[in-house]
């Protein structure tokens, strides 16, 4: 074992060397640290950085499988922070979540503040007995204090291959469900299940109200906070008119946070998961334009080589806080971490990780 070092290494030594050199070194931290250490790496994450991961998937995959092994002290979760945030939250008190780059955030979790959403609570409160006629339901795409709320106000959180379900448990609770902080998902998944258009209602933070009146709200079953994410905004319906009209035979395949004019074009609709097990499975020859992150489709596209693979857009659209976790933060925090310092430690509050658990566990009952 390496020496403990005086001091922790500083990033600014990492920038601008080559990808061979980071490589080399990161692989050789890796080794240092052995069974010591677990790389995670999302869906989405470069290839420089994914090629060092142990395992890779979507997010709550991720966080499930930091707590099945135990055995690993620390855990390099290589995503964005409500994603290393749930990997704490599941995982046993003696592991250590790092995150490599502190800026790599969620836009559209960023949508859905605490404050806005105690207000928004206060406020439906003033119009109905909110306790006894609303569930909230949070997308696992936020932050831990949003679970926490959840936890404690008796709601859920919900992945985007369980919203179904979870809206389904959520009503044979409460008339209404609070469904945050993805407005798409809470939609598209309530028109798949048939919910009326005048049952549901957008909530705008910035608005009295959410901007919507009383009687709306007392009308309404679903109200969808307005949140979006930035990189699954981008895909139009015209884009899926151009590839039909380029590849008569193609099969368009987008994720649920898509805008639903997208998604009632498209032939299949599910999470990062379901996409690449779809592709993979489909037979050779076949075509497909796959709506969501830039990274994953090029993987994609890279794997499945007796396929025709397609990005869903003209426009390069990478997930830009994603992108913020690079080869030189991977290995300025594994050659940190064999050294015995702990960079960018992860931890949620006592408080807020017991309540958020509960909303964890309530939703993995019923997956």
């Amino acid at each position: 074992m390496k020496a403990i070092a005086a001091a922790p290494r500083a990033i600014t030594d990492y920038q601008g060397r080559s990808a061979e050199e980071l490589f080399k070194r990161t692989a050789e931290a890796k080794r240092a640290l052995g069974n010591r250490v677990m790389v995670l790496g999302h869906n989405y994450q470069r290839d420089e950085v994914i090629e060092h991961a142990d395992f890779r998937g979507d997010s709550l995959l991720l966080a499930k499988l930091a707590a099945q092994h135990a055995d690993r002290p620390s855990i390099v979760f290589c995503g964005v922070h409500f994603m290393a945030e749930t990997a704490d939250i599941l995982s046993r008190s003696h592991q250590t979540v790092i995150l490599p780059d502190m800026a790599a955030g969620c836009s559209m979790a960023d949508m859905a503040a605490i404050e806005q959403v105690d207000e928004c609570w206060d406020e439906l409160g003033r119009i109905l007995p909110v306790e006894e006629t609303v569930l909230p339901a949070v997308y696992v795409n936020s932050a831990a204090v949003l679970k926490a709320f959840c936890g404690e106000h008796g709601g859920i959180t919900c992945t985007s291959s369980n919203a179904r379900a979870v809206i389904e448990w959520a009503w044979a609770r409460c008339e209404k469900i609070l469904f945050f902080p993805d407005e798409h998902l809470g939609r598209n998944t309530a028109n798949k299940m048939g919910l009326p258009r005048e049952q549901m209602i957008v909530w705008d933070p910035f608005k009295p109200n959410g901007g919507n009146s009383a009687e709306a709200i007392r009308k309404a079953r679903l109200i969808l906070w307005k949140g979006h994410c930035s990189v699954h905004q981008m895909f139009q319906p015209a884009h899926v008119d151009y590839f039909r009209k380029q590849h008569p035979d193609i099969k368009v395949i987008v994720h649920p946070e898509c805008h639903e004019d997208v998604v009632n074009k498209a032939d299949a609709v599910g999470s990062t998961e379901f996409i690449i097990r779809t592709v993979s499975a489909a037979p050779a020859g076949t075509a497909w334009a796959v709506g969501t992150e830039l990274n994953l489709v090029n993987r994609l596209k890279k794997e499945q080589p007796d396929k025709h693979v397609y990005f869903l857009s003209s426009t390069v659209c990478q997930c830009a806080t994603m992108f913020r976790i690079d080869a030189s933060h991977l290995c300025w925090a594994m050659e940190n971490l064999a050294d015995g310092h702990v960079v960018n430690h992860i931890v949620v509050p006592d408080d807020d990780k017991r309540w958020a658990k509960i909303a964890l566990d309530r939703m993995m009952a019923i997956s």
